[in-house]
């Protein structure tokens, strides 16, 4: 009996991807873990192994295929005996059935998955999240769910937005909200502001169409607050230059490793969450998520856009360690070679920009992270100790926070702990 190959959901939050490239063609010889194609994420390349064994009897989504939906019918395996005539020509109806709505991801969906919702497609076309209880109170006192203003993460309808409206209204409110919504500006008026053959069209890939998603959710639903402190980093940079004159050495006189300030900094931010756990959370619209261990994302720039990386327990590794995994994983993320469990997760992150010559910045928080540390660069400046002027090595660093999760105070409490382990990096030993 023919076998289907399914489009696979190769991370908690990927819909659709492309098929990039065919690694066998039809008629060839196939057994189970055989590399049959790559496909590409927004996030990374990865491959697709056969399951079963026969004849790759026909490819029903050729190469270069751009937004393939998740579990879209993409090639059938036929058994020994079988006939290639006897494979359809035409897509099954499982990649019909994914191609008319989104695919769910897989149920072993890490923390950085959205809460799964429902979904109601209104004569708009336009997309209505709404939890299963708001939805059947809405039913219940004759509501129309499509004019409300949903007020859970990502705009989702929660049950306190349906029992604010008034049973068998409309919501005047909201629809007068939406109409008065401010809409971006259509690519045709944008490009008539500019002189015809001035410009040349850049199509978004799947990366940029992520993040832009992404990061819009995230400044919309997510209320931002931001403090900021400067760190003094004499210590640390005596240390680190102590520390990398002690590595040992391989067989070619080489270092084995060569820690940075930047590994200091995510073993700062880990120890700090451990001091300090409650900011060390995620936001769920039922609970708060505490989390028992530091996972640290490290923002890493990359052809296209950027990846994000987990250290994950980073507050039980040391600094060796900590450099050794982000070199690996800095490495494989421009060669977009990390698996999802390797980017997915995480309560905190970090965007370090003190190498681009950029003296401070407020980074975006990105769910489920509930706060995100900017670092900028070091340089030697005056200051004020009792009576004295002196100069030293000092960075600012702002923390960006999830408001729901995070208050001023605790916020606050928070950056200045990520501070002293900073200036005084011999505690992070006890």
């Amino acid at each position: 009996m023919p076998a289907n190959v399914l489009m696979p959901a190769l991370s908690p939050t990927m819909e659709k991807g492309k098929l990039a490239k065919w690694l066998k063609k039809e008629g060839d010889k196939v057994k189970s873990g055989d590399i049959l194609a790559e496909i590409e994420t927004d996030k990374a390349t990865m491959e697709v192994e056969a399951v079963d064994e026969g004849t790759l009897g026909k490819i029903m989504v050729p190469a270069g295929t751009e937004d393939v939906l998740v579990n879209t019918l993409i090639a059938v395996i036929v058994a020994d005996g079988e006939k290639l005539g006897d494979v359809p020509a035409t897509a099954a109806p499982a990649q019909k059935a994914a191609a008319s709505a989104p695919a769910a991801a897989p149920a072993a969906a890490s923390v950085s998955a959205a809460p799964a919702v429902k979904t109601a497609a209104p004569a708009s076309g336009s997309r209505v999240f709404v939890s299963p209880l708001a939805r059947r109170l809405a039913k219940e006192k004759g509501i129309d769910l499509t004019a409300l203003t949903g007020s859970g993460p990502h705009g989702r309808i929660v049950s306190r937005d349906v029992e604010k409206a008034k049973p068998g209204t409309a919501a005047p409110a909201a629809k007068a909200a939406a109409a008065t919504l401010a809409q971006p500006p259509s690519d045709d008026a944008v490009l008539r502001l500019f002189e015809p053959g001035s410009y040349d069209l850049v199509p978004h890939d799947g990366m940029r169409k992520v993040i832009a998603r992404r990061l819009t959710e995230s400044k919309q639903t997510i209320p931002h607050f931001y403090v900021s402190v400067d760190v003094t980093l004499d210590h640390l940079l005596e240390l680190r230059e102590r520390l990398n004159g002690q590595a040992p050495k391989n067989k070619e006189g080489v270092h084995l490793w060569k820690v940075s300030v930047n590994d200091f900094i995510i073993k700062a931010m880990a120890m700090a969450l451990i001091k300090v756990p409650d900011a060390n959370v995620s936001w769920t619209e039922s609970a708060m998520v505490r989390h028992k261990h530091a996972d640290i994302g490290i923002a890493v720039s990359i052809p296209g856009g950027l990846i994000t990386p987990v250290i994950r327990k980073a507050e039980t590794k040391g600094l060796a360690q900590i450099s050794t995994e982000m070199k690996d994983y800095a490495k494989r993320a421009r060669d977009r070679k990390l698996k999802p469990e390797e980017y997915t997760g995480g309560s905190a992150a970090i965007s370090n920009m003190g190498m681009m010559n950029v003296s401070n910045f407020a980074a975006i928080v990105n769910p489920p992270h509930a706060s995100i540390l900017a670092i900028g660069t070091g340089s030697r400046r005056p200051v004020v100790r009792g009576n004295d002027i002196v100069i030293e090595q000092q960075m600012t660093m702002t923390l960006s926070t999830d408001h729901r999760c995070i208050d001023g105070a605790l916020g606050a409490e928070f950056i200045n702990a990520i501070k002293l382990y900073l200036e005084e990096p011999g505690l992070m030993l006890v």
